[in-house]
């Protein structure tokens, strides 16, 4: 046997071996025949370099260092999921689901809802490429060489696979191996941690893959995307999945009613303590992938899923002091200043109160011994006051007048639960809270520059309002506290990189009250460029999609401060992108402008996201549902019958997707 053979059998036998110990849960040979086998492989590779394999099993051990990991572009969007806390919160989901897909039998797969870091991983031709973070959801961090090293995370794959696909899932540790890891850490003297999910989301991090490939991480995945893949239900997913290589939990269970999988729920949420990793609550999917497709997403969540969270875990704690935070724009927050407490793993100091009704409704008060719950929102929150624990002395709690930062006098509007500071340009905490928001992430990105380093360089007077970043020097910001020379270039540099960050992000980080991220682009999207924005009246804003009254009168106040209208005129001076680029104006029209479109079906020549984007590019609306404000349905094969029928009923016109190409032109 040549050694490229030897190589090749003994890669092939430690995968085989590495599948049944890591993901069948079944060893075939021991630890120490396992490590003979290995070392022998890494002494083989050592000799003849020229066989070099990036999906070897000697790769696992690590030991490439990461400095900076280098974020990528999701090709596929990560949603987050929406919540539900009841079998009444189900039934609600599934009459939407109805509603848009008709009168049609709908099947649903129940899956546990593992606690750990969200990945995302890609394999081509069998082989993984990469492995990126959740993020953002639209970029996250490139993390494949620390998620080498975790044993049941193939690297090969076995099978029929489909060329190119990324597959879903959750980097977790068991309870079993974080309970080891902390025993080692307090025999070494250090600090404990706290909990599994932390730890496995700060591990993939961790700038030596080495150091990553001794935490006992596993990846459970649960949903695959790409194109061509020749599935047809998510059930299918998880078994096309487990057949590949990918550890996939066999607990999912396919449902035909809320019934089915309220008991799914029940079960689950007593014999979850005998799983051997974190589950916090089910999440409920759409089984047919052609459903999922007609169901579409929302801004944030699909359509087609739904997350049924378990009770949260709740405690009780001492509440001390009620403080009150600014927020960028102006909204006032009272907080709950709490005796520390241990709460589902983390260690809860500050409750949000969220505003002067709940205060008032639950009578809260300072002393009061409360109730704090972690439920599906990361801040947690008080629901309850013990009465029979309150001093005799107790006070009742009086909402703030004046504004904690500027002592200017509180407003609150009609219809709004939250007090506000109207001192928006010369309350401290709303000015730097609006350049943080500037520099954040989704908006400008600026790398080199932090929260803290604006509120210093506010501090310092070198900034007063983001059109100041631009003009910032390396010589005025080196003389900061903690700033070295590198360190202000980096800051200087980066400032000047995020000229070219994009128009609808631009839009975003102007910090117009309401206006977030798919709102910001919808308006970049409708008015081209920012003049055309700035000119837009009220009633102008309420036909473009998704624009109620309250964004339209904030874009008009926020326009309407000449203020604003001076410091966008700086920043254009400054080069950032005020328009849409010509490549996004390219393929973009009015030629469907006023009209709603129904996309229902499947479709020969475009995919139903491609012909959607189609509809928004040429200035149309794409609906979910059937209305008498419907211009059209573009219908595909295997259209459910109940859309005809209600489509028929409206005198809807019904268009093929050759049609509607044609209408395009």
């Amino acid at each position: 046997m040549t050694n490229q053979e030897k190589i090749t059998a003994l890669r092939d036998e430690l995968r085989e071996h590495n599948y049944n110990y890591y993901v069948q849960d079944k060893p075939t040979i021991s630890d120490y025949e396992f490590d003979v086998k290995l070392k022998e492989l890494q002494e083989l590779e050592q000799a003849h370099p020229e066989f070099y394999d990036a999906a070897s099993p000697t790769l696992r051990v690590g030991g490439e260092v990461t400095k900076n990991f280098e974020t990528i572009q999701h090709e596929h969007r990560m949603y987050s999921l929406d919540n539900s806390y009841s079998k009444e919160d189900l039934e609600d989901w599934e009459k939407r689901i109805q509603r848009i897909l008709g009168d049609v039998e709908v099947e649903f797969t129940c899956e546990l809802k593992y606690d750990g870091a969200s990945i995302s991983l890609t394999y081509e031709e069998g082989e993984l490429v990469k492995a990126v973070t959740r993020g953002d959801g639209f970029q996250g961090d490139n993390v494949t060489t620390n998620i080498k090293t975790i044993k049941s995370v193939p690297l090969q794959l076995k099978g029929d696979y489909p060329p190119k696909f990324d597959i879903r899932g959750e980097i977790i540790l068991t309870l079993e191996g974080f309970a080891k890891m902390n025993q080692e850490r307090l025999a070494n003297g250090e600090e404990a941690y706290m909990n599994p999910r932390n730890t496995a989301s700060g591990s993939l991090k961790l700038q030596d893959s080495a150091l990553v490939a001794q935490r006992p991480l596993e990846c459970l995945l649960y949903s695959i995307t790409g194109k061509g893949l020749s599935i047809s239900t998510q059930f299918e997913v998880l078994e096309k999945a487990r057949a590949w290589g990918f550890k996939v939990p066999t607990v999912a269970k396919m449902c035909k009613t809320t019934d089915e999988v309220m008991q799914f729920v029940e079960h689950w949420d007593v014999h979850r303590h005998d799983l051997p990793y974190e589950t916090d609550g089910v999440v409920i999917k759409v089984n047919s992938l052609r459903h999922q497709e007609e169901l579409g997403y929302t801004a944030k969540a699909p359509r087609w899923a739904m997350a049924y969270k378990f009770k949260a875990e709740q405690v009780s704690t001492v509440l001390h002091e009620i403080t009150y935070q600014v927020g960028r724009t102006g909204a006032i927050t009272p907080v709950a200043n709490l005796e520390p407490v241990l709460l589902a793993g983390t260690t809860v100091k500050r409750a949000s109160l969220h505003n002067a009704d709940q205060i008032e409704k639950l009578d809260i008060r300072v002393g009061d011994t409360v109730f704090v719950e972690k439920g599906g929102e990361i801040i947690p929150k008080i629901i309850a006051v013990d009465f029979t624990k309150r001093p005799s002395d107790s006070v009742v709690t009086k909402y703030i007048q004046h504004c904690p930062e500027c002592n200017t006098e509180l407003i609150r509007k009609e219809g709004e639960a939250q007090h506000f500071c109207p001192n928006d340009t010369g309350c401290p905490t709303q000015i730097t809270g609006r350049i943080q928001h500037f520099i954040s992430r989704k908006a400008m990105d600026i790398e080199g520059l932090g929260g803290e380093t604006v509120e210093l360089l506010f501090k310092e007077g070198l900034i007063a309002n983001y059109a100041d970043l631009y003009t910032l020097t390396k010589e005025q910001v080196m003389p900061l506290e903690r700033m070295a020379e590198k360190s202000a270039e980096n800051l200087v540099h980066g400032v000047a990189a995020s000229v070219v960050i994009p128009f609808e992000r631009v839009l975003f980080g102007l910090g117009i009250r309401y206006v977030g991220e798919t709102v910001a682009k919808k308006l970049a999207k409708a008015y081209k460029n920012i003049d055309a924005l700035i000119a837009a009246t009220e009633e102008e804003l309420v036909t473009v999609d998704e624009i109620g009254t309250r964004i339209a009168e904030s874009v008009v106040q926020f326009f309407g401060e000449s203020s604003n209208v001076e410091i966008i005129e700086r920043l254009k001076s400054y080069g950032l992108q005020f328009s849409l680029s010509e490549e996004q104006l390219e393929n973009q029209s009015e030629k469907l402008k006023g009209q709603t479109f129904v996309v229902s079906g499947v479709f020969e020549s475009l995919g139903r996201t491609e012909l959607k984007k189609l509809i928004e590019d040429n200035g149309g609306k794409v609906a979910s549902s059937i209305s008498s404000k419907t211009t059209f349905l573009v219908a595909g094969a295997n259209m459910g019958p109940s859309k005809k029928t209600k489509a028929e009923g409206l005198g809807v016109p019904i268009i093929s997707e050759q049609e509607f190409l044609e209408k395009l032109g």
